[in-house]
Parts: C-alpha cells; sequence; structure tokens
C-alpha cells in the first residue's frame, strides 16, 4: 500500500505551478477590466489545481498498466513502481476529474451554461492523453492540448467567469502561458524519449528528434517572453514580466547544451519556475495597470 508521502509524490507537485499561473494571469486581466471576483478566481483555481493532479495520477495509471513507465527515468510513479494498485491511481484521478467538474458546474451556472462543454472537453483531453485505445499523447499531439487546456482556455476561462467578456490582454498573454506550460511538457518528453521509443509512445520528442526537440523548447521559452511586449503600448507595466528571464536561465542551459536523462530533471522543474513567475508577474501588472 502507498503511503500518504507516496501519494503526493505521485500527484507530482512541480508540475502545479503550470495550473496556478494561466488562472493568475486570467485573473490579472480581470482585475485590468476592473471584473476580478476573488471567490471565482478560487474556484477557477481548484478547477485548474484538481485538473492538473488529476491528469497526473491519469497517466500514472494509463502509462503504468501499459508498461511504457518501467524502468522511468524521472519521478516515482505509482502503478510503474508497483506501489500503489492499478484501480486506486485510477479512481483517484477520476474523484480529481469530479472535483474540477463539481467547481466548474458551479462557475458555469453563474456565468454561462456553454462552459460545461469546455469542461467536459477539458476533463476528456486529460483522461485521453494517455488514456482509452487511443491515446493522442502517443501521437505527439500533446503539446497541442496543453497549449489549449492550460494556456488559451485556461486564461480565458478564468477571466470570462469574472468579467463575462474576453478581453484583448487576455487573448494576447493567454499565448506565452500556454507556451511555457508546452515546453514543460517538451523537456518532460526529451528526457523519456529513449525509453519511450522502444515503449510505442510517439511523443512529439520522439517524432521530431533530439536536435530538434532542444529547439522547439528554445523557441517556445525565449519566444515566450515576446508578448508582454506587445502589451506596452497600452499597459507599460507588462515589462515586468520580462523579470522572469533569469528564471528560465537554469532550464534553458542544460536542454541546449545537450544534457540528457536524470540531468533533464532540474530544467523540468525551472521551467515550471519560470512559468510561475512568469505568470505572476504578468498577472501583477496587468491588474496594477487597471
Amino acid at each position: 500500500m502507498a503511503t500518504a508521502a507516496q501519494w503526493v509524490a505521485g500527484a507530482r507537485p512541480r508540475t502545479l505551478p503550470v495550473a496556478v499561473a494561466p488562472v493568475a494571469v486570467g485573473t490579472g486581466a480581470a482585475a485590468n477590466a476592473d471584473g476580478a471576483v476573488g471567490w471565482k478566481a478560487l474556484l477557477a483555481l481548484v478547477v485548474a489545481l484538481a485538473l492538473q493532479v488529476g491528469v497526473n495520477y491519469a497517466n500514472d495509471y494509463s502509462d503504468g498498466v501499459r508498461g511504457t513507465d518501467d524502468n522511468r527515468v524521472g519521478p516515482m510513479r505509482l502503478v510503474g513502481s508497483r506501489i500503489a494498485p492499478p484501480g486506486q491511481v485510477k479512481a483517484a484521478a477520476f474523484a480529481c476529474f469530479g472535483a474540477a467538474g463539481v467547481a466548474g458546474l458551479v462557475l458555469a451556472a453563474t456565468s454561462s451554461w456553454w462552459l460545461v462543454l469546455i469542461g467536459a472537453a477539458a476533463i476528456a483531453a486529460a483522461w485521453g492523453y494517455t488514456g482509452g485505445r487511443s491515446p493522442y499523447g502517443y501521437r505527439g499531439l500533446g503539446e497541442i492540448s496543453v497549449f489549449v487546456f492550460f494556456g488559451l482556455v485556461a486564461v480565458l476561462g478564468t477571466t470570462y467567469v469574472q468579467t463575462g467578456d474576453l478581453t484583448a490582454p487576455a487573448v494576447v498573454a493567454s499565448f506565452p502561458v500556454g507556451m511555457l506550460a508546452c515546453a514543460v511538457l517538451v523537456v518532460n518528453n526529451l528526457r523519456d524519449a529513449p525509453k519511450d521509443a522502444p515503449a510505442g509512445k510517439r511523443t512529439l520528442a520522439v517524432r521530431l528528434g533530439d536536435r530538434a526537440t532542444r529547439q522547439l523548447f528554445g523557441a517556445l521559452v525565449l519566444g515566450s517572453f515576446l508578448f508582454p511586449l506587445a502589451l506596452v503600448p497600452h499597459h507599460p507595466w507588462t515589462l515586468l514580466a520580462l523579470l522572469a528571464l533569469p528564471l528560465a536561465a537554469p532550464a534553458l542551459r542544460p536542454v541546449l547544451r545537450g544534457a540528457s536523462g536524470r540531468d533533464l530533471i532540474p530544467a523540468l522543474a525551472g521551467t515550471a519556475r519560470a512559468q510561475f513567475g512568469f505568470g505572476l508577474l504578468l498577472a501583477f501588472a496587468l491588474a496594477a495597470g487597471s
């Protein structure tokens, strides 16, 4: 039986900033439009965190029962390490999806019911990444899903439930947030590529190859810092987001210098920290410019 500490580790807490940053930015954009609503922002955060933990458990379960996680280089996996029964990990994933669904229903009931469809799509995407008969993560489509749901949908959805509108700053800000979230998955898949390819998991890193994946990572991280500049003419405070650039350096160096395997684990954590710092600074800048 897995211990409480192992369940927490299986939730992969280092990935949680990926869920927090878009909600912070979406709330900053709502404040910029003088429409921030505190309790709705908190509910949006519950949705994002529950989905992130849910997808982590779902991936643990699906990859574990397929055998993809055997001899995994990265963090401990509950099913792959035979620490927890697959059924328990699957139940934990769906419990998280259920919590996200309940919080999402409250937001939909107090803003617009069409958001239920977006929430259902997010849950389906979370499960379908490595679950089901034809997981799209095994076909190199995971990065697109992360960009859409942890960038565009999370930022714009957070702004919309608070303001009832999709503002221009929210639209622009959703792109770099999604790109940095995507970069987290790119470096994760770069680390796992040598094990994924023999297991039949054709992630984008496997499909592109080592060199192109590293170039993509650099483009995503550095390119994300160009978007605040587009907001400067109307929102000068957004220059503050560039202060997060030094946080990206510890992630960029090992990737661009050819690190592999366990040596990429710090790059994964560093990318998540860069996204978190970027998101908080951009959120503050948008709110301060209201």
